[in-house]
């Protein structure tokens, strides 16, 4: 019994990690349907990077100041 608590434990990192890494990687169609556009190299000056949208495409959307 004293295995349980640690194979949970070993089994919600393990589905955290997987989480993330597929968020690591997307698409020009993700990046636009988060109302974003692909840039190649760095963002515009006063535009935040928000995503990739491959090897050497960054996301980029303005950013909203209040």
């Amino acid at each position: 019994m004293r295995i349980l608590p640690l194979l949970c434990a070993v089994l919600l990192l393990m589905l955290q990690g997987a989480a993330g890494l597929s968020l690591a990687r997307g698409s020009p169609q993700d990046c636009e349907r988060r109302g974003g556009f692909c840039s190649h190299g760095s963002c515009p000056p006063g535009i935040g990077r928000v995503g990739i949208c491959s090897e050497q495409d960054f996301c980029c959307r303005r950013r909203w100041y209040p």
